[in-house]
């Protein structure tokens, strides 16, 4: 029997410590999984104390007369303003207005950049020829394009998506093709060893390897759309969270403009939520592996 020297267990508790270094910093990321309920009563926890400092500062400028109270109206002038709108009726026109345009124009950022980012970031000839073109309208900020879209377009809806689809494109681009650049080469090697053809290699490798990072970047374009959105529906708009809120700025109703503000929060949060929910369901294989 051969007895082990002392640098060789020190090198096998070092390569030991090595391999769990990738899993130690995930951890150490997200943390440890918490409870079910104990998320949800955190989140609650989290909103209600905003909910409370919101009252609390609203009322102090009331009771000390800091300023105008008309400039901070509190949660429950806002709740108020959110329920009449309701109630009436006009509240669900601008909202369906608001996600109609983020729907076509994400969806259409989307497409584009799953169509170029795919096969760009496999192809390096395709990258070649893409790339550049991509990394001279990137730095060119969206509000700067938005007046070029008008004068293109037309001051209606075709401006609007054709303004969010600019803003979204970009970061899923680029999350695509990075994705696909770190498919792990072994991965295709013993594919294609195995006898895949080349539609067989992008479906059963490739795409599932890519697709969490894929996600991660078309739920970037979701929150980027309902940042935008507010911009294009300033400019020539009569239906839309952003005409609300900016028909509240021009006769200072604060109450609509925080409620429409809020409102589209509230959307935003949503729309993550339901990628999250489908990430976690395109994505069992990956939390199984790792367990």
């Amino acid at each position: 029997m051969i007895a082990k020297s002392p640098q060789h267990g020190a090198r096998r508790g070092r390569g030991v410590f090595l391999s769990s270094l990738t899993e130690l910093m995930q951890w150490g990321l997200r943390g440890a999984a918490l409870p079910r309920r104990r998320g949800l009563a955190l989140r609650a926890g989290a909103v209600l104390g905003f909910l409370a400092l919101w009252s609390l500062a609203s009322g102090l400028v009331v009771l000390l007369k800091l300023f105008n109270p008309i400039f901070l109206a509190g949660p429950w002038l806002v709740l108020g303003k959110v329920l009449e709108l309701a109630v009436n009726g006009q509240l669900w026109v601008h909202v369906w207005a608001t996600l109609e345009r983020v729907i076509i124009g994400f969806g259409t950022g989307a497409l584009a950049a799953l169509a170029l980012g795919l096969p760009a970031g496999y192809f390096p000839g395709v990258r070649k020829v893409v790339e550049p073109v991509v990394e001279m309208l990137r730095p060119i900020p969206p509000l700067a394009m938005l007046p070029l879209f008008i004068v293109w377009i037309g001051i209606g809806e075709g401006s609007k998506i054709g303004f969010i689809t600019y803003a979204t494109f970009f970061p899923m681009f680029l999350t695509t093709v990075h994705a696909v650049q770190q498919v792990d080469p072994l991965l295709v090697r013993a594919a294609r060893s195995l006898g895949a053809r080349p539609w067989q290699l992008f479906a059963r490798v490739i795409l599932p390897a890519a697709l969490p990072e894929i996600l991660t970047g078309i739920r970037l374009g979701v929150a980027l759309a309902f940042f935008v959105i507010v911009i294009s529906e300033f400019i020539g708009a009569e239906q839309g969270l952003g005409y609300l809120i900016n028909d509240g700025r021009n006769f200072f109703l604060v109450p609509q403009m925080l409620g429409a503000a809020v409102l589209l929060g509230l959307l935003g949060y949503a729309s993550s939520a339901l990628i999250g929910l489908v990430e976690r369901r395109w994505l069992r294989w990956e939390r199984s592996a790792s367990t």
